[in-house]
């Protein structure tokens, strides 16, 4: 069983040493008596005062603490920037509080301040946690490996995972439009020395838009130089077929203006196996045949990204940016092929068919953006933000399929093509402004979004290489939107209290028009999403927050999309244009100890969820996959967390959920019927990382992910996932190369077969894509590469909703 293969390994990656030793507590002060955050404390052996016993860093009010402290005597260094060497000798013997430390300023004159690396920090406010990473030693790998360490986040299949659910990825409060694929690409490439913290929302508050779950906001760093850098970066992936992507990045600031510009050029081959299983019944409930499919697809994707950002200062406290970002993939060629066989009620094999599929596809996506910031008096802020995307996709099938006898003896054959495309253009316009009222922080704004989307699809018989045009299976849709939206919150603390309350209201206007059925859908509705945070700091060790919110999910307009995309003649997927949004409710009662240790207890239901779900005909035997509105989808989850470092070169990050998941949907093909789908399970992730050098020019991680059951619409796993991951980065030359070395899924067991069963329905999928990767990396810096950029994302909230199908 895979669950007793692995589970014994995967707590040893989860589990540390337990000490009951002593604490070691101090200050760290100037001459001034100011607190200094970020200096260095380390414990040195009081023989030869050179080897490390244990460090760490002082906090924000240079306070710090060592833990598990064998009783004995020590040498204690503390050392920070511009500040002389303190070296003292002191003994522990249980808990231990010593006298603040005050600093001297260095007497040398420094041409250069260098910054030393200090290790990650996480604190909490009332409606988020932040992990900050600013120059720390994982500052200098790229974006994703920071996503994938920060606290309480939980990585896929490349896909990012908070509380469960799918998160949304901000960077600087602007959403960043990409699939969970090309998300990690760009994250891969978007340089960590650039990150300045990462804010896990699991309950994001008014400002942002009620559309989607968690929120993941990457907030950069502030430019700190004049100068020039640039960087070249390559990267090659071993799996069952090769992938290639090669990039380069520029970046020029003045006194007044910064420019960025980059580009990247990948080149991938990717292979998915499939095979699948369904069981026909009669009307009466009997078994009648059984269907197998084997199914292969090889794919040869080309994409071109360039992504500029010209920056100006306007004044002391006014600033203009405007950007562009084009994503082309000029060609995604896919091949098909499909082999099944159909048995009869005594599992005797009765027929089979075979299928030979072209799918190709060229999308174009351009983003462009500008945005003003000035100050409004002290501590007050007015921002205007405009975007417009332009996304456009054209996509031809051709589709040949052979039936034979058991036998092998040719029956006959049917062959058919569809070309689609779409067409949409998204405008938003936003403004927000905070200001201090009293003793409180106030944020109100408003914000409009556009979007107009042109699709079809046109369906062709081929009869002896003739085409002839279906006007039954084709058919054309527009579809418009708008929201508008304003939203208003307010912010108080005290002592030891923090409350935070928000109130955003969305009115929107749909309409879609089909060329064939006319008036689809239409709605004109009003929903308000009200957010309660309240955060109670009782010691400097225990925190207790309360959380509520009320969110909604608008239908992709892929789920909407008429159009068909086949497997085979007899297996295809389709939207439905009657999709309504839905909408959640999440409570949530959570526990802090030390900033390390967090516990969260909450319960989350979304009424009318959308989902992707099977459906067989047992009449006419096929298969399709359809979006629609469950009754339903919750989940009653206990979560706990835990960050730390273990000594000065090994730290572990460890989250584990345990949850009870139920979806409620109605049986397409039973005459409605609700039908329960539930699951007790858990997700267990462990991660630990690892510094093999002094200089911290040497580093890795090791990261394991178990899941015993799970749930996803009708689908729930049929058997347990285990997935481990190893990686390797050396820099070279004072940090201008870096090179790395990455092996995923190294037992090759993160996929897993799933089943959709229950009353007259039986159908289970099992997909292999390439999932065990060894990838090579290496990226060179050149000019004065040590400079903070002003490198991000830049996009549309709604243009999520675009997301094409794969």
């Amino acid at each position: 069983m895979l669950k007793n293969k692995f589970t014994p390994l995967l707590f040893l990656i989860f589990s540390c040493a337990v000490y009951s030793q002593s604490e070691l507590k101090g200050q760290i002060l100037n001459q001034n008596n100011e607190p200094v955050a970020f200096a260095n404390v380390i414990l040195l052996s009081a023989k030869d005062s050179t080897s490390v016993y244990k460090g760490t860093i002082s906090e924000d009010d240079g306070k710090f603490i060592i833990e598990s402290v064998k009783d004995s005597t020590y040498m204690l260094k503390v050392s920070f920037v511009g500040y002389a060497e303190n070296l003292q000798k002191l003994k522990v013997k249980g808990d231990t509080q010593i006298k603040p430390i005050n600093l001297d300023e260095s007497s040398d004159a420094l041409d250069e301040v260098v910054v030393n690396a200090r290790r990650p920090k996480i604190s909490r406010k009332v409606d988020r946690l932040i992990f900050e990473v600013e120059n720390t030693t994982l500052s200098t790998g790229n974006s994703f490996e920071i996503m994938k360490r920060t606290p309480g986040v939980i990585v896929s299949q490349g896909q990012l995972l908070v509380k469960n659910r799918a998160a949304t990825v901000y960077i600087n409060d602007r959403k960043v439009y990409l699939n969970s694929k090309e998300l990690q690409q760009l994250l891969e490439g978007f340089s960590a020395e650039n990150i300045k913290s990462v804010e896990v929302i699991t309950n994001p508050p008014a400002k942002y838009d009620a559309e989607g779950g968690a929120i993941l906001n990457i907030i950069t760093s502030k430019n700190i130089s004049i100068g020039y850098k640039g960087s070249l970066n390559a990267s090659n992936t071993i799996a069952v077929v090769p992938k290639y992507n090669v990039g380069t990045s520029h970046y020029y600031k003045t006194d007044w203006l910064n420019i960025f510009a980059s580009y990247n050029y990948s080149d991938r081959d990717l292979y998915k196996k499939d095979e699948s299983f369904v069981e026909y019944y009669t009307p009466n409930g009997d078994k009648d045949s059984r269907w197998l499919t084997d199914f292969e697809r090889n794919t040869n994707a080309v994409s071109h990204s360039i992504n500029t950002i010209l920056d100006f200062t306007l004044s002391e406290i006014s600033t203009l940016s405007l950007s562009a970002n084009i994503q082309l993939s000029p060609k995604t060629n896919n091949d098909i092929n499909g082999i099944t066989n159909i048995y009869d009620r005594t599992n005797t094999l009765d027929s089979l068919f075979t299928t030979d599929s072209k799918l190709n596809s060229e999308t174009e996506n351009i983003l462009l953006a500008a945005t003003y910031n000035t100050s409004l008096g002290e501590n007050g802020t007015l921002a205007a933000v405009a975007n417009y995307i332009n996304y456009n996709n054209n996509q031809e099938q051709d589709i040949v399929t052979e039936y034979f006898l058991q036998n092998g003896s040719f029956l006959r054959n049917n062959s058919f093509a569809t070309q689609a495309e779409q067409f949409s253009e998204i405008y938003t316009g936003q403004l927000d402004i905070t200001t201090p009222i009293g003793s409180s922080n106030f944020e109100t704004g408003v914000k409009y979004s556009g979007l107009k989307t042109e699709s079809g699809q046109d369906f062709f018989n081929r009869n002896n290489g003739i085409s002839n045009f279906d006007g039954n299976l084709s058919d054309n849709l527009n579809y418009d939107e708008d929201i508008y939206a304003a939203y208003a919150s307010m912010t108080k603390d005290w002592e030891k209290w923090s409350l935070k309350l928000g109130l955003r209201g969305e009115y929107t206007d749909v309409k879609g028009i089909s060329e064939s059925e006319g008036l689809v859908n239409s709605q004109d509705y009003m929903e308000l999403f009200p957010t309660f945070y309240l955060n109670h700091n009782s010691s400097e060790n225990h925190s207790f927050g309360l959380e509520y919110s009320r969110r909604i999910t608008r239908p992709r307009f892929e789920n909407l999309n008429t159009y068909r995309y086949f497997l085979n003649e007899n297996n295809f997927q389709d939207g439905n244009p009657d999709l309504v949004p839905a909408i959640s409710n999440m409570i949530k009662l959570s526990y802090g100890y030390r900033n390390k240790l967090f516990f969260d207890l909450y319960w989350d239901k979304v009424d009318n969820s959308i989902a992707s779900l099977p459906f067989q005909d047992n009449e006419n035997r096929n298969l399709r996959t359809s979006s629609l509105n469950m009754d339903f989808s919750e989940q009653f989850s206990f979560d706990i967390s835990y960050y730390d470092y273990l000594n000065d070169w090994w730290s572990i990050t460890a989250y584990t959920s345990f949850f009870h998941l139920k979806n409620d949907f109605p049986a397409l093909e039973s005459g409605g019927q609700i039908v329960t789908n539930k699951s007790f399970g858990a997700y267990i992730y462990a991660a630990n990382y690892f510094t093999f050098s002094k200089d911290g020019t040497f580093s890795g991680e090791v990261t394991s992910t178990y899941v015993p059951d799970y749930i996803v619409g009708s689908y729930e796993f049929e058997e347990p996932q285990f997935g481990l991951n190893f990686g390797l980065r050396k820099t070279f030359f004072d940090s201008r190369l870096i090179a790395t070395l990455n092996v995923e899924d190294i037992f090759n067991t993160m996929n897993l077969p799933m089943r959709s069963q229950y009353l007259n329905q039986n159908y289970s999928y099992f997909a292999m894509p390439e999932s065990r990767m060894l990838r090579f990396g290496v990226t060179y810096k050149f000019g004065n590469f040590k400079l903070a950029d002003n490198k991000r994302a830049i996009t549309a909230e709604e243009s999520a909703r675009l997301e094409s199908k794969k």
